[in-house]
């Protein structure tokens, strides 16, 4: 009976005699769905054809380092320029102009210098004084003193004045501050324009903000990276203590599945009632203290998260969601007990699954490594290609001008047309761009570079599905556990998946992946279409887009589900992505109530794991970053924003706890499918025998007959 019953199986599931030379549904597969595996290399050879144009043609200095006004780096090592690190304005006041948002850039002459001004001076004082020569070093390069102070001024060879100006993201800023609720700059309300009037400070403020609007993220960012450079090893200590926890936890899982659920569900529970305890001390701590009791509303945003902690109703809000959390999950756990126990049992019989493949664990890495490179070739990719224009010059000018705005060559300006009609105008860099078919293709080629990274990113998480389902499917399939098992069961399947041959599905993955690609494509476009359409006024154009935005994320969140089922069917049977896609759906809709109540409920509980270890962790954090752990208080670096390595740990934890939990549930899926294809297969006779182990059947089989009375009930 052992030979027949793992014999039982024909090509794509099809019921046969037995048959000595068939080795089980596994195995007996044929190659498919090979022509979407062609396109998929034809699409990987154009995206490396791109890739190259784009490295070709892109520059990523353009992003890092600022440009004078004729498109030249400041402080980039081999050029001219690079003992001169800092862009100086000549006449910063023009960046309050509506210029700076449409160009993205001043309408004044912009150069690199060593250093920023650190005095008042104007050019009437400077010339023919001893501090000339400070002064020259900031005119144009080559400025040779050989014109009249009107000429020097109109044709923008120096700036009319200099203030003391401190250098903020490699640019020069009027030294702005406040005495006693007045703007200063140095010691000054005051400053004189070079043009013998004296301005107040305010101009000097609004062409700052707008020159400066662009760089306040920046800034931002670079505080935040102060932040890691000092936490980051803190950082990693912290991921590798939720990796061992996580590693533990399944390890545990493994010899002791139905008392770690349970623990888990208890310190879950524990854990989100600390939070509720810990936010009310803080919100009665805060009772009485200035400020406190200042709403959110009226505060706004900050960038500085730590002043929200400062308030009640924070707190109060952090409380109210821990309380909402806390209740579901008791009411679940209530509603749900009889169904939790056959989890467990399910979870118990992934636990054995695992065990036997246990490699199974450590592929997590290898989808994190792919994924990686993924990221790494599209980022790259989309850097150099935004980076690939050419520096573009305009005609500047302080007043109304016909011919400001055109595009000029700053070598022959001075004696062209242009200059004459407008004798105060300049020639400087306003942006990078270009009119070539190449420079007009790149937002197709942004948007081929965006599709391509969800295709082969779909192709790696589908690539490891069906990896882990083989391995899994070859568990329960076999009729003696482990011996009936291949050597290497992880991969073979992971061969059985990628490799190119007769007998593999490198294109069924990658029409997976491409359909899913494609929907995840449309939706970009369409958050762009959105984002484009926001400052229209056509209410029924901005309805008609949230509804297409609702359908189309819908529409990827049942691919994504059709497809993980699919990719089973794959692994098991090796029939093409269709065939296996309709199976699995037509599969799980004639046990939907096993579906609904049975898989979902272990992926609950999965779900309280990783909750479990994120907020462990997460809270060790806190208590760690805020000083709050006497023993090592003085350890815990000095931060910009603690919540910065704290989030870092929150997410890297979760991701962890994901990836180790993943290949349980992609077990418990596996198992489950299997299953439910077993049940109709099979009626458990001799001739006819189950291939679930003896405890999985006993506890499933149990629930099905009591579904089933449930249903013969209510029938009569």
């Amino acid at each position: 009976m052992g030979g027949e019953r793992q014999h039982y199986y024909g090509k794509h599931g099809t019921p046969q005699k037995y048959d000595p030379t068939f080795k089980g549904p596994i195995y007996n597969r044929g190659c498919t769905d090979v022509i979407c595996c062609v396109f998929l290399l034809l699409a990987i050879v154009g995206y490396v054809a791109v890739g190259i144009i784009a490295w070709t043609h892109g520059d990523p200095r353009k992003v890092i380092y600022p440009t004078d006004s004729r498109g030249e780096f400041c402080g980039q090592k081999g050029t001219k320029n690079e003992n001169k690190p800092f862009l100086f304005y000549f006449n910063i006041v023009n960046c309050a102009s509506p210029l700076v948002l449409l160009e993205f850039q001043c309408p004044t002459p912009q150069i690199c210098v060593e250093k920023c001004p650190d005095r008042y001076l104007t050019y009437l004082n400077a010339h023919r004084s001893q501090d000339f020569e400070y002064y020259k070093q900031f005119c144009v390069p080559g400025f040779q003193n050989n014109k009249g102070v009107a000429e020097v001024l109109r044709d923008g060879d120096c700036p009319a004045v200099l203030t003391p100006s401190k250098p903020l993201a490699q640019r020069c800023f009027p030294d702005i501050h406040s005495h006693k609720g007045v703007l200063m700059v140095g010691n000054e309300t005051t400053y004189e324009d070079g043009h013998g009037f004296r301005k107040n400070i305010t101009e000097l403020v609004e062409g700052a903000k707008k020159a400066n609007g662009v760089l306040e993220a920046r800034q931002l960012a670079m505080r935040i990276f102060e932040d890691y450079t000092v936490s980051w090893y803190w950082i990693i200590i912290g991921l590798v203590i939720a990796m061992v926890l996580s590693l533990l936890f399944i390890v545990l899982l493994r010899f002791l599945a139905g008392i770690m659920v349970w623990v888990m569900i208890v310190m879950v529970i524990l854990v989100l009632g600390y939070g509720i305890f810990h936010c009310y001390m803080e919100y009665a701590r805060l009772r009485g203290e200035a400020g406190s009791d200042i709403s959110l509303v009226d505060l706004g945003f900050q960038t500085d998260l730590r002043v929200y902690l400062h308030l009640r109703q924070t707190w109060m809000a952090f409380m109210i969601i821990l309380s909402i959390l806390e209740v579901i999950i008791i009411l679940l756990l209530v509603f749900l007990r009889k169904r939790i126990l056959i989890a467990i049992a399910l979870i118990k019989e992934a636990s054995r699954a695992v065990g036997y493949v246990m490699c199974s664990l450590l592929y997590p890495l290898v989808t994190f490594f792919l994924l990686c490179l993924c990221i790494a070739y599209w980022a790259s990719t989309a850097i150099f290609l935004s980076t690939s224009n050419e520096a573009v010059y305009k005609i500047f000018n302080d007043t109304a001008c016909s011919v400001a705005g055109k595009t000029c060559n700053p070598e022959t300006f001075p004696s062209s047309n242009e200059s004459r009609l407008c004798p105060g105008a300049h020639c400087q860099f306003a942006f990078y761009g270009g009119e070539s078919t190449y420079h007009r293709a790149l937002l197709g080629l942004q948007i081929f570079n965006a599709f391509m990274f969800f295709w082969l990113a779909n192709f790696v998480l589908a690539l490891g599905q069906v990896t882990l389902a083989g391995a899994f499917a070859s568990y329960y399939w076999a009729l003696n556990k482990p011996d009936d098992l291949p050597a290497f069961p992880l991969f073979s399947a992971f061969g059985r998946a990628l490799r190119w041959g007769p007998r593999y599905h490198t294109g069924s993955l990658a029409f997976g992946s491409l359909i899913l690609a494609i929907v995840q494509i449309i939706r970009v476009i369409l958050e762009y279409l959105d984002q484009r359409l926001k400052a229209a006024e056509n209410k029924f154009a901005k309805f008609l887009m949230t509804c297409l935005k609702c359908c189309f994320w819908c529409l990827e969140k049942f691919i994504r589900f059709l497809n993980r089922n699919a990719y089973i069917m794959i692994a098991i049977y090796g029939t093409n992505f269709c065939t296996s896609a309709r199976n699995a759906f037509f599969l799980l809709m004639r046990n939907i109530i096993r579906v609904a109540v049975l898989d979902k409920v272990t992926d609950f509980l999965f779900l309280l794991g990783k909750l479990l270890i994120v907020g462990s962790v997460g809270i060790l954090a806190f208590f760690f970053f805020t000083h709050r752990i006497r023993i090592v208080q003085d350890t815990a670096p000095p931060l910009n924003y603690y919540w910065v390595p704290i989030l870092t740990v929150i997410i890297g934890s979760y991701l962890i706890a994901h990836g180790f939990f993943s290949v349980y549930g992609m077990c418990v899926d596996t198992l489950f499918l299997c299953f439910c294809e077993d049940l109709e297969r099979n009626d458990g006779s001799q001739e006819r025998p189950y291939f679930m182990s003896p405890e999985l059947r006993d506890i499933l089989l149990k629930e099905s007959a009591e579904e089933e009375g449930k249903r013969g009930e209510v029938e009569e």
